[in-house]
């Protein structure tokens, strides 16, 4: 496989400090991340990019004991970190995670993958640029080569595209083949990534009446399930709104 799938992930968030590392569904989010995506990828293909703080050890630990391969760099220069994993590992196409998305789509992966093989672009997204989103946040996936993101190092020199890896790509479609994927329905009203407390709740809902439903983890049946609840739907609703206010640069 000619893709790797590169997990942004730390345990240092300013809004939910070691989100990542509660549980989820008798599991750490995390472990459910990779789970998640583990049901349809190899594990060979995935990679943890994390930091080189003290306060990330228990991550790596957990990592090594799950046998996935891990990096660990820069927490600050972000975009560094992504060079020098790909590097390491010799990535040629990065599928880029973060880790507040434990229920990203796998079936959206996919079709992601052949969007960007059959266009042979060099940057494909379908949250970003979020003004131009029709996805659910927490679904988030980007999809890029690796020697655009060389060519994107060479070209930047500010700390916002070193922090946020891939804006300078959907920023500047000018300098390279950007892609975003459209969606049928505007559903980009609909939160379910992993910011905020109240949030872990939300989650554990969806899955419970994912299980109870035997339903696919796909963000069609999670919309249903969000717009059927109301005491999720108001989380989504209000933390949407918050979000947008901390994250002005991006909306």
């Amino acid at each position: 496989m000619s893709y790797s799938i590169i997990i942004q992930a730390r345990t240092g968030s300013k809004r939910f400090p070691s989100k990542i590392l509660y549980k989820i569904d008798h599991r750490t989010v995390i472990e459910y991340l990779i789970d998640n995506i583990a049901q349809k990828f190899k594990k060979k293909n995935i990679i943890i990019a994390t930091t080189k703080n003290k306060r990330d050890n228990k991550l790596v630990k957990l990592v090594k004991k799950l046998k996935i391969n891990y990096f660990r760099g820069s927490e600050e220069n972000v975009l560094n970190r992504y060079i020098n994993c790909g590097k390491k590992f010799n990535v040629k196409n990065v599928i880029h995670i973060t880790s507040d998305c434990p229920l990203v789509d796998t079936n959206l992966i996919y079709k992601m993958i052949n969007i960007f093989n059959k266009k042979k672009i060099d940057y494909l997204a379908n949250t970003y640029p979020p003004k131009k989103s029709k996805f659910p946040d927490g679904t988030d996936i980007e999809i890029y080569k690796y020697k655009s993101l060389v060519r994107l190092n060479k070209l930047t020199q500010k700390d916002e595209d070193k922090e946020h890896v891939t804006n300078f790509f959907w920023k500047n479609p000018r300098l390279f083949k950007t892609m975003i994927v459209n969606n049928k329905k505007n559903l980009s009203m609909y939160k379910y990534s992993l910011d905020y407390k109240n949030e872990l709740l939300l989650i554990k809902k969806i899955l419970k009446k994912i299980k109870l439903k035997n339903l696919n983890l796909n963000y069609q049946n999670i919309v249903k399930i969000i717009k059927n609840d109301n005491s999720i739907k108001n989380i989504s609703n209000k933390n949407l709104k918050k979000f947008k206010l901390n994250r002005k640069d991006l909306y």
